[in-house]
């Protein structure tokens, strides 16, 4: 049976499909025929909206962009006058968040970002969409009184990314960490920062 959508509600189902087609079968069994019947749509329609595969992963990482900014919750973030306790807070819900509800989300984000390391136009392109969460994250620990903001974003982003890529790919796969776990570690990392 085909799915009947046009514009914004068919890229989103394409992107959506894609993103789900990489979690599940990889980089491999993400093509234009897949997405179609994984959708439900009449051939030939992800090749309509995106007519290349580059144009396929664009419109993919568009997407995880969007749904990353809802699963890190970017909007509520805290004011940096709240604390290091409420920074912790928010990004170990998100960090969790990332790990358990959208496992297969933060799975497809892997697939793609290691796919950009051999196609430079879509390391640009995944470069600017991941941009945001970065840009508000080292406003957040410039304005919590961080000596190295650069540095100490880094830091933050490699951490979570270390332990998302070791729970949901690595060696700690079967092992997904309580909310209070990656609050611990986070608090460790941010209070040698940015104390307590």
């Amino acid at each position: 049976m085909s799915v009947r959508t046009t514009g914004p509600a068919r890229a989103d189902l394409v992107a959506d499909t894609a993103l789900a087609l990489l979690a599940e079968r990889g980089m491999r069994g993400l093509t234009h025929r897949a997405v179609d019947e994984a959708a439900g749509l009449p051939q030939g329609s992800t090749s309509n909206l995106a007519r290349t595969r580059q144009a396929l992963l664009e419109l993919a990482v568009r997407r995880l962009a969007d749904r990353e900014a809802r699963v890190l919750a970017l909007h509520e973030m805290p004011d940096p006058a709240a604390g290091t306790g409420s920074l912790v807070d928010a990004l170990a819900l998100a960090a969790h968040r990332a790990l358990t509800h959208n496992r297969a989300l933060t799975l497809a984000r892997y697939e793609l970002a290691l796919e950009a390391t051999r196609r430079p136009e879509l390391r640009t392109f995944f470069d600017a969409t991941g941009a945001r969460f970065r840009d508000q994250l080292t406003a957040l620990v410039t304005g919590m009184g961080s000596t190295d903001p650069a540095r100490h974003t880094l830091s933050l982003i490699a951490w979570a990314d270390g332990l998302m890529f070791s729970c949901v790919a690595g060696s700690f796969g079967t092992q997904v960490p309580s909310l209070e776990e990656v609050r611990a570690g986070l608090r460790e990392l941010l209070e040698g920062m940015l104390g307590g």
